[in-house]
């Protein structure tokens, strides 16, 4: 691993990386988040005498993330970011929702350090732990020179914020990058690049558009366009506050006719409606007409290959004025 005498902070979110079960041999029947920051950092060698900081931000199963747990990471990560000696940002966090948070923090900040998120596919007490190795790799990532922005660093690979996604249940390779591939691989603590580093670092919205109240935030949902979909489910979602709807459409952008009067009912109300599509590869591609059945793309817009639950978020801080009230 590269020696360098900048420091790395690791923030600790929970997640399966800090998880615990009763036998070495189960990798299944854990709970997740059992475990501190310092104690996960502490156990694994190869991380002595690094200069790193640790610190528990959060302490959750990532399928309970939360807008107020972003809010705090980004205000967190922003702070150490800003230190001079700090050379990057290592994030441990559960699977289920890190690409999420990647995306989430990319867009906010877009930093120009590295900032790492690290996850595990099996509890800290598993006979096959993968949380310790994907740790030092994430250090690794760190420390690299040149390193920018927001990525996730598992099972070997690095994956930008705006490809990773979780592509399988169990596996401990579980994360692919889509068409685009991961950006690098680490191997015995050098990066093997593939293809260039994100730069989009101009692109960050910055914390002033987060505000103090993470309640606040506009309210915005996934809508899934499936045999047999009803148009119930958006007026449903529109009662009830909902101030933007995502559609995970399916094929290149397609969405079944009983859903489209209650979106046109939804974008006259003053609902923004974004498409994705639901395929794992690829985004929507427009061509010279629209898909089937929806009319100008001006009026629903398709993701810049961003999937559902990122385009979510996308269109989450679209609807956000442009400063919220500061933090008192």
């Amino acid at each position: 691993m590269q020696s360098t005498s900048s420091t790395v902070v690791i923030l600790g979110t929970g997640g399966t990386i800090a998880g615990t079960a009763a036998s070495a041999a189960d990798n299944t029947g854990y709970t997740a988040a059992q475990i501190g920051i310092k104690a996960l950092v502490d156990a694994v060698p190869a991380l002595a005498g690094m200069p790193l900081e640790a610190e528990q931000l959060a302490q959750i199963d990532s399928k309970d993330m939360t807008h107020a747990v972003w809010l705090a990471l980004a205000q967190r990560v922003a702070y150490h970011l800003a230190r001079a000696s700090v050379s990057g940002i290592v994030i441990t966090h559960g699977t289920d929702t890190l690409e999420e948070t990647a995306w989430f923090l990319q867009r906010v900040l877009a930093p120009a350090k590295p900032v790492v998120l690290t996850a595990a596919m099996r509890p800290a007490t598993s006979a096959q732990a993968d949380g310790p190795q994907n740790l030092i790799d994430a250090v690794c990532v760190a420390h690299q020179p040149g390193a920018r922005g927001v990525v996730a660093v598992l099972a070997g690979a690095v994956h930008s914020a705006h490809d990773v996604h979780k592509a399988h249940p169990y596996r401990l390779d579980a994360f692919r990058s889509g068409d685009a591939g991961p950006l690098a691989w680490i191997e015995e603590g050098a990066l093997r690049a593939l293809r260039p580093w994100p730069d989009d670092v101009a692109l960050g919205l910055g914390l002033a558009k987060l505000g103090a109240d993470a309640a606040a935030w506009p309210v915005v949902e996934i809508v899934i366009s499936h045999a047999g979909a009803r148009g119930a489910v958006v007026d449903a979602l529109c009662a009830a506050g909902a101030g933007g709807l995502v559609v995970a459409a399916t094929g290149n952008g397609t969405v079944h006719e009983s859903l489209l009067s209650a979106l046109h009912r939804a974008r006259d109300r003053g609902v923004q409606v974004m498409l994705a599509t639901r395929c794992v590869e690829g985004p929507i591609v427009a061509g010279r007409r629209a898909p089937a059945g929806l009319g100008n793309h001006e009026r629903w817009p398709p993701t810049t290959g961003l999937s559902p639950v990122k385009a979510r978020i996308e269109l989450m801080l679209t609807l956000m004025p442009t400063s919220m009230p500061p933090q008192p």
